[in-house]
């Protein structure tokens, strides 16, 4: 089981808060009062992810909503299968519905995709790794959906890692330069650089860097790096990016990189088809 994101409660807030905005004018036609009873299908197969973020939607509503999941957080889900019934207050099922759906929808979504790419570099020794491409203000939740799906989390923001690509370069004069400000900064964070070349590569792995991001480098190529890099005396780890899909992504493990990063993951998700169906 992954750790929830420390920011949920704060997330679920400002999803409740731009859907109800000054009140739900529709569910204030049913009686206060009123019970109800619903369930939360899936019309096909999917990890699924969310659960913490259903559990806390409802109960943001109505600490006496019931929930009952009968698929765990991570586990797989069949088409028509039913993933969880709620009872409780009506309103409060009624008001929740959409934050909620929009939460298991898009997690259950990434963890996935994540979960097919993992699947695919099974057994390399190859890791996949997420990239900064999430949805605005839903990063940690897409980064916490990932894990889900057995992938990994590549640095959350900005602020936890050095990723040191061209314009950096061009900004500091040189891949020597820039790995040598990184280093004079005194940050305890990984210093990877983007290269896009095998010359480039030489000259990350005898700067000293952490990591080397090859960037669309072809099977050939990306052979020939981690051969290069495995005769040096200080090996880097090797991730490789750029061009990744189903198809190709166990070729390119097998390379011997460390690790694959994989946009798609988070930024071209479709949200899982779910729907919620009440008996009040």
């Amino acid at each position: 089981m992954q750790p929830p994101p420390a920011d949920l409660a704060q997330q679920v807030e400002r999803a409740l808060a731009e859907d109800i905005g000054s009140g739900d004018l529709t569910a204030a036609l049913i009686p206060a009062q009123k019970l109800g009873r619903a369930t939360i299908l899936t019309r096909e197969d999917a990890i699924l992810c969310g659960t913490p973020y259903v559990d806390a939607t409802f109960a943001r509503l109505d600490p006496a909503v019931r929930t009952r999941w009968a698929v765990e957080e991570g586990g797989q889900a069949v088409a028509g299968q039913t993933l969880v019934a709620l009872e409780g207050n009506a309103r409060a099922l009624l008001t929740g519905e959409r934050t909620a759906l929009n939460f298991l929808q898009l997690l259950s979504a990434t963890a996935t995709a994540a979960h097919r790419y993992a699947a695919r570099i099974e057994g390399t020794g190859c890791r996949l790794l997420d990239t900064r491409k999430t949805i605005p203000g839903l990063r940690t939740a897409q980064k916490y959906a990932v894990r889900v799906g057995g992938g990994r989390n590549h640095r959350i923001g900005l602020f936890d890692g050095i990723l040191i690509k061209e314009n950096h370069i061009l900004a500091a004069g040189s891949i020597g330069a820039a790995v040598a400000q990184a280093r004079a900064a005194g940050r305890a964070v990984p210093v990877e650089v983007e290269v896009e070349t095998l010359a480039e590569l030489q000259q990350v792995i005898d700067a000293g860097a952490n990591i080397a991001l090859l960037d669309d480098f072809s099977l050939p190529l990306l052979e020939q790096a981690v051969a290069m890099n495995r005769a040096a005396l200080r090996p880097l780890q090797l991730e490789a990016s750029g061009g990744v899909n189903l198809e190709n992504i166990r070729a390119i493990a097998a390379t011997g990189v460390d690790f694959i990063s994989v946009g798609s993951i988070t930024k071209h998700v479709r949200a899982v088809d779910l729907s919620m169906r009440f008996d009040l």
